[in-house]
């Protein structure tokens, strides 16, 4: 029976595809098979001998030690897309948001004694004009799921939109509206958007993205919206581009201290994903790749290991996974031959310093076959499914 621990609260409707006689599923249990998570950070927790997976029912990784999780041959999985309707909703309504004055505008509404009240909303509204959206430039950091999302959107709405990403992907750029612009680098996206949104990971060539100098780019009254990660933006050089009118709002779904209450950010409390359908898609996504690669050996999504899909075809399976170093399949191949065992198919994937192995055959492996794979040098976990 496979043992599936949960860190977080996962949607139900994700947790249903684990009913089924083979899996138990508890918030508390000691060395489990896969680790289900949120939020939670998982930089300190223990990674018992039995772990085979995690599963982020979200997007980013930050919470999890991936190196410490590839070095011990766990794989690790998100759920890209899942919630980039939601994502792509919040973008939308938060530029809406600045480009109305809404917050603002209803600040000041809340803030007027009740006597009078129609005449001073008519004398005070004036401070609240605001602009629409067509005709202005959104432009768009990272085109992943969510980012085409937004950019096929923003077009709708009769936005000019521009996106930069040296990685986009071959299923992204299908899905992408023909009419967004390509960017050629980063500093031209600046220098033509009213509107900046952010879609990268946080990682070292992305910290401070947008910093002074970029800053400097934008044009005059731009707005800047970071649903991506806290660390994208250098918030402080922000804060002096907002005082000096050189930006007009800064929306976030990071707060993290007092620039929260600058009269121009517009801080939301990380509420990107925070939809009953968002959490839905996200747990069925990442509960369907870990099952599979339970059962089957399939990777789907993983962020520390390669894609790796095979059908089928023998009775018994094993999944290897290896550094990605020389000679591997043909120390694998010689060792289930010595052992009088046919290869049906076979499939070797790397990623980076990962390699990853399925082999189907007829007929079950013996612990002393299990044991002579182990003592390879460079295999970090065997399973035989």
């Amino acid at each position: 029976m496979n043992k599936i621990q949960t860190l977080n609260n996962i949607s139900p409707v994700g947790l249903d595809k684990l009913s089924r006689e083979g899996y138990e599923v508890a918030s508390e249990m000691t060395n489990p098979d896969a680790v289900l998570v949120r939020s939670a950070k998982m930089h300190e927790l223990e990674i018992g001998s039995n772990l085979k997976a995690v599963g982020r029912a979200g997007a980013g990784v930050n919470n999890i030690p991936l190196d410490k999780m590839s070095e011990k041959g766990v794989a690790v999985f998100n759920a890209p897309g899942a919630n980039a309707n939601a994502v792509k909703e919040l973008v939308i309504s938060s530029m809406l948001l600045a480009s109305r004055n809404i917050c603002q505008a209803w600040d000041y509404v809340n803030g007027l004694p009740l006597q009078n009240l129609k005449t001073a909303i008519e004398d005070g509204k004036k401070n609240y004009a605001g602009s629409e959206l067509p005709g202005k430039t959104l432009g768009i950091v990272g085109l992943g799921a969510i980012g085409v999302q937004i950019a096929n959107a923003a077009y709708a709405l009769g936005m000019k939109v521009i996106g930069f990403d040296p990685s986009i992907t071959i299923n992204s750029a299908w899905k992408l509206s023909a009419d967004v612009e390509q960017a050629l680098s980063i500093d031209e996206l600046f220098t033509q958007s009213d509107f900046v949104s952010f879609h990268v990971p946080l990682i070292e060539s992305t910290k401070n993205l947008l910093n002074e100098e970029r800053i400097a780019l934008l044009p005059a009254g731009a707005t800047v919206l970071n649903f991506a990660r806290d660390g994208i933006v250098d918030e402080t050089a922000l804060i002096i581009a907002l005082e000096a009118g050189k930006v007009k709002y800064y929306v976030t779904d990071f707060p993290i201290d007092d620039k929260k209450n600058h009269e121009r950010v517009i801080a939301l409390p990380h509420l990107g994903a925070s939809t009953a359908e968002a959490e839905d898609n996200c747990a069925v996504m990442v509960v369907n790749q870990v099952k599979d690669y339970l059962e089957n050996g399939n990777i789907l999504n993983s962020v520390n290991f390669p894609e790796a899909k095979m059908p089928r075809a023998g009775k018994f399976r094993l999944a290897i996974t290896h550094k990605n170093i020389p000679n591997m399949v043909g120390q694998i191949s010689t060792i289930l031959a010595d052992a009088g065992i046919n290869i049906i198919d076979m499939l070797n994937k790397s990623r980076e310093e990962v390699a990853y192995t399925l082999v189907d055959i007829e007929c079950e492996v013996s612990d002393i076959v299990v044991d002579n794979l182990k003592q390879v040098e460079g295999i970090l976990s065997i399973r035989s499914l």
